[in-house]
């Protein structure tokens, strides 16, 4: 063309786009629930995901997205098998989410020590084991995010589910305790409290061995049918797959993240409004006890 220049760059010269790597995430309790919709829904953007479910077997095709391999929280066994694997055949995990949980309905006098322990053991200690396995390497790289899921029950104390409760506002404590102490690591920490959502929650609740001969079970009953009435018609937990998308993608994360029905996120602000028994005997006859 007349009085254009045209420059051609030899090959070895041309600057290809530069591609990073895409980001890893590690999701307990990835075989249903929350855990199961975000797996899917993370891969489905491009996040390279490896969850974790007690049922799973080793996987055989390393590269799929998402992966599922065995690893039960409540071992420490399990849970360095898993994670060696995962440095092994994936590398580096740059998103940890906590979500692994379970639920125990029943009297605060019903439930044995071992039944509480039950109960920590995989909302609470389990939380404990992945953080200590994977934050030395966050801290030397510099970076990393830990997401734990609490619940607004662990704001919200919720009758005979108590010791769920008290799992849950145990996990907001240490996650608010880490935060702080991660500061100038790199290293990035917070919890999501989710409401009710329809994520099979109701199916899967176990109840104290006490249950049936209980003396509460007539209120305890009342009370499991209207929590078990919320979850089933709670919120689709794509919603909450997306939060975590967010989190994922954040360059700096707050503290708390809280996610659900209106009026369960309204609950949460009003406890912190109306006088401390005024509160406990709306939540009472909320659940009818």
């Amino acid at each position: 063309m007349d009085g254009i220049q045209v420059r051609h760059v030899p090959p070895s010269f041309r600057r290809e786009p530069f591609m990073a790597a895409p980001t890893t995430i590690l999701i307990t309790g990835a075989s249903s629930g929350f855990g199961k919709v975000t797996a899917a829904h993370l891969a489905a953007k491009g996040v390279r995901v490896v969850g974790t479910s007690r049922r799973a077997s080793w996987p055989e095709d390393a590269t799929a997205n998402p992966i599922l391999i065995p690893m039960d929280v409540c071992d420490d066994t399990s849970v360095e098998e898993g994670l060696a694997w995962i440095r092994e055949h994936v590398g580096a995990v740059d998103v940890l989410l906590n979500n692994a949980g379970i639920g125990i309905a029943g009297a605060v006098e019903d439930l044995t020590p071992d039944e509480a322990k039950a109960q920590f053991e995989t909302n609470f200690f389990g939380m404990h084991r992945l953080i200590r396995g994977l934050l030395p390497t966050m801290r030397e790289r510099g970076s990393g995010k830990i997401i734990n899921v609490g619940s607004i029950a662990g704001e919200i104390a919720i009758p005979f589910q108590g010791f769920y409760s008290a799992s849950k506002a145990a996990t907001h404590a240490l996650t608010a305790a880490l935060r702080m102490e991660l500061r100038g690591t790199g290293v990035q920490a917070t919890v999501i409290e989710p409401g009710d959502f329809r994520t099979g929650f109701t199916d899967a609740r176990q109840y104290a061995a006490a249950w049936e001969a209980s003396a509460y079970q007539a209120r305890a009953q009342t009370a499991v049918d209207v929590m078990a009435h919320d979850e089933q018609n709670g919120c689709d937990p794509m919603r909450f797959a997306r939060l975590v998308e967010r989190l994922v993608r954040a360059d700096r994360l707050k503290p708390i993240y809280v996610t659900g029905p209106a009026p369960q996120k309204l609950a949460r602000i009003l406890r912190n409004i109306l006088p401390a028994g005024l509160f406990e005997r709306i939540i009472a006859g909320y659940y009818k006890t």
